[in-house]
C-alpha cells in the first residue's frame, strides 16, 4: 500500500443529492464531514461537530449561510465554521466546488491511498 501526503479533490455526489436547506454526511479517514446546501444552491463543508459540545451539525437547521446546532442552538457560519457572537469557537471547513452538477470536496494534507476507495463513504 503506497500512501503519500497530498491534497486531492473527491466527488461526493450530485448537487441534487442534498435537499435545499439540507445536509449530507460523508466520512473521510474516519472524520465525518457535513456538506450543506443553501436555498440558493451554495455548498459548504465542515466537520460534523459543533465547536461547543460536539453536536452533529448535519442534523441542524440550515438558514441563510448558517446552521443552528440541534443540541444547544449555537449558530455556525457555513463559510468560515465560526460560531456567531456571543458564542466562540470554530469547526474546520473544507473547500468545495460544484462542477457540472457534481459536488467535489478538497481534502488537504492527509494520507491518501487511492481516490474513491473505502476511505471516502457517503
Amino acid at each position: 500500500m503506497n500512501s503519500t501526503l497530498k491534497s486531492a479533490w473527491y466527488t461526493i455526489g450530485q448537487l441534487t443529492d442534498i435537499p435545499r436547506l439540507g445536509a449530507k454526511v460523508v466520512t473521510f479517514h474516519g472524520q465525518p464531514i457535513a456538506v450543506f446546501r443553501t436555498q440558493t444552491d451554495d455548498v459548504f463543508a465542515l466537520n460534523d461537530l459543533c465547536p461547543h459540545k460536539g453536536g452533529p451539525l448535519s442534523q441542524g437547521i440550515v438558514h441563510d449561510h448558517k446552521v443552528t446546532c440541534p443540541l444547544h442552538g449555537w449558530v455556525i457560519e457555513l463559510d468560515s465554521g465560526s460560531a456567531t457572537a456571543p458564542d466562540e469557537g470554530c469547526s474546520h471547513t473544507y473547500p468545495v466546488r460544484v462542477t457540472a452538477g457534481k459536488i467535489e470536496i478538497e481534502i488537504q494534507n492527509m494520507a491518501v491511498i487511492e481516490p474513491n476507495t473505502e476511505t471516502l463513504s457517503t
